[in-house]
């Protein structure tokens, strides 16, 4: 059985969605203070790696990491629904630049929607 990972290209798509999703928070006034690393680099291998292992890749994120914990990873953070939305238009791009059909590409945006979602722990 394939993969989703494998299915829509396997680690370089992946690294080329993260890579785009990256490039939009850099510049980002809301989301770049979530990040306290002056150096993107280790957030983005992070992130790249847990997606990688989501859907169906090597599983480096936990063996390297343990168990996401994502609520408890971004608890520090005021995840609001504005920051939401935000990284929600980045992680678009991401998916945007790799073009993939209409309905891998539903599947993976209905994921980080879900989980974007489920991230936001302040309300204004």
């Amino acid at each position: 059985m394939t993969t989703y990972y494998e299915e829509i290209g396997g680690f370089e798509t992946f690294r080329r969605i993260v890579a785009r999703f990256y490039e939009g928070v850099a510049d980002d006034p809301m989301l770049r203070p979530m990040y306290p690393e002056e150096d993107l680099g280790p957030a983005e291998e992070r992130f790249l790696l847990f997606l990688v292992q989501y859907w169906g890749g090597p599983t480096t994120y936990s063996d390297t990491r343990g168990h996401p914990r994502l609520r408890m990873r971004h608890a520090p953070f005021a995840v609001t629904p504005d920051a939401k939305d935000r990284w929600l238009t980045h992680f678009r791009a991401g998916l945007d630049e790799v073009g993939l059909t209409p309905e891998q590409d539903q599947q993976f945006w209905d994921y980080v929607t879900h989980a974007a979602q489920f991230m936001v722990n302040t309300f204004e």
